[in-house]
Order: structure tokens, then sequence, then C-alpha cells
């Protein structure tokens, strides 16, 4: 355990040097970028075999090839490092177009095919070394995560949000049908036609009931769920060369369907309107770097 081996032993450099080596898989190349000598990072890595207790890594004909044990070991170390390096670069007077930072976005896999394009865009004008990464995120796990800081901000469609954060409404949406541009259902169907419809639910856990389906029967009626599918670009692909339709956002449709000859039809029902909300701790809010990013956020909102 960390605490019984005594952190006085535990050289940030090493891990940094882990690291390097771990991407290189030489010694040689490793030196440079960690601006040592080739003899440095091999007496680096014996500090390291030391205080780990195993090989780490075994002299193969083109360089070196990771143990077991290291293998294990590189997911945790890269984030304990990337947690350092934001710590220390969140600790500098933060000016987008000269930061380095990394922010992290919560989100759904159709919500971030609607926002990211566009705010990629917009941080690449104003934060050009600033990277976005997003991690794929239930609205429920949504605010577990930011209390973890396991992301910076979430974007989900999520009510009864919790006072200790920070929560704007970032865009509206509503449901539509997605269909092949020639599917025979056409574009006004009845609600018995498109019930008679196969559909395709995008789910990642493969569940074939969501609540469009409490709707459905409360009229009388039910639908066959044909296929689910974790992704919402795999289905677009689907749903363009199948008689598969689907309930999809409208902005999602909007943006991507063309590419895949999708197109849209409304809804023989009324759902309603639904909020996509941009969620962070109110703590964030003395965080320069995440108001900018919020900011961004906020100006490269769907119309």
């Amino acid at each position: 355990m960390l605490n019984e081996i005594g952190l006085s032993r535990v050289d940030l450099n090493l891990l940094a040097l882990f690291e390097v080596v771990f991407q290189e898989r030489h010694v040689g190349r490793a030196a440079a970028p960690l601006n040592l000598s080739p003899s440095a990072v091999s007496h680096g890595l014996g500090r390291l075999r030391d205080l780990l207790h195993d090989p780490l890594f075994i002299r193969h004909p083109k360089g070196i090839v990771p143990t077991e044990r290291a293998a294990a070991l590189a997911a945790p170390i890269g984030e304990i490092l990337a947690r350092v390096r934001q710590v220390v670069v969140s600790a500098e007077p933060f000016d987008p177009k000269r930061s380095r930072r990394r922010f992290t976005i919560g989100t759904t896999d159709g919500i971030a095919a609607v926002v990211v394009p566009p705010l990629l865009a917009a941080v690449r004008r104003s934060g050009p070394g600033v990277d976005v990464h997003v991690r794929m995120l239930m609205p429920p796990a949504a605010p577990a995560a930011l209390d973890a800081r396991e992301v910076d901000v979430a974007v989900v469609p999520l009510d009864g949000i919790a006072a200790r954060f920070d929560a704007r409404v970032l865009y509206e949406e509503d449901f539509v049908i997605a269909m092949r541009a020639d599917h025979p259902l056409g574009l006004a169907p009845s609600l018995e036609a498109y019930c008679a419809a196969l559909h395709l639910v995008f789910s990642l856990a493969g569940d074939t009931r969501g609540f469009m389906d409490d709707v459905i029967e409360r009229h009388g009626l039910s639908r066959r769920i044909a296929l689910t599918v974790p992704s919402f670009m795999l289905g677009l692909a689907i749903i363009g060369e199948t008689d598969l339709v689907a309930a999809m956002p409208r902005g999602q449709v909007q943006m991507h369907g063309s590419r895949f000859g999708v197109v849209s039809a409304e809804l023989p029902l009324s759902l309603g309107r639904f909020a996509i909300r941009l969620v962070a701790p109110k703590a964030a809010a003395a965080d320069a770097g995440l108001a900018w990013l919020m900011t961004v956020l906020e100006t490269t909102r769907p119309s």
C-alpha cells in the first residue's frame, strides 16, 4: 500500500519516466523527451523496479517490452500524471491563447455529436492549445462524476439538479422519426403505422424499453424493437440502409442525418420538449478556465 511504502520514496519524476518509456518501448528514444541521458533513464528504471518490486520492462531485440505488471500500471499512472498536470495548469492565470489545459466533458453519445463539433471549432480559434476530451456519461451518473472530478462539466438531459451545482439550459430538444429518405412509412405516418414499423433503439445496456413505450401503451398500442445499438452514428448508418426507424432528437438528425441519407418526420404524438443542461460544481465558478469553457459551450449552443 502507498501509505506503507511512504510517500517520501515516490518520486513523481519516476512516474513521468515510466510513462515515456512505456510509450516509446525503448530506453534511448525515451531519453530525449525526458531531457535525460540513456544511462539516467536506465538508472531511473532501476529505482522504479525496486519501488514496485517488478522488472517492469524486459529487453527485446527491438527495444524493451512491458511486463504484465507494467501494462496494468500504465493507465493509473497516466491518470495520476494527468491530474497533477491539471492541478499545475489550473493554478496558473488562465489565458486561452496560451493555455494547454485539458477539459473533460461528460455527456451522451448523441448530445456529443451535436455539441462537440461547434465547440471544437470555437476552441481551436480562441484556445488553440486547449484539449477537449469527451467521456460517455449517462445522465443519472452526472452528479457523482462531477463530485469526483471525473469530468469538468456535464451536458445532460437532467432535471432536479442539486443546489451545489450550477445548471444552465444549454438548448432544448424534441423528438422526431428518423428514417431513410425513401422509407415506405412516409413523412406523415399515423400512430398505428408508426407503431407497426420495425424500430431501432439507442441503448448502451441493450434495454429494449424506454419512455416512448409507456406513451405508446397509453394509446393501447405497442411497437417491436428489432435492434438496439450503443452508438448514435452507428444507428444513423443502419437506419440509412434499412427499413428500421428510430425516435431521435431533432437536432441530431438535422446535423448528421443527410450524410447517411436519413430524414426526419414528425411523430404522430407529442412527447413535448426537454432541456439539455450544462452542469458544473458551483465551486468551479472560481476557475477561470472552466468559466471560459462554459462560456464557449453557451456561445456555440445549437439554435
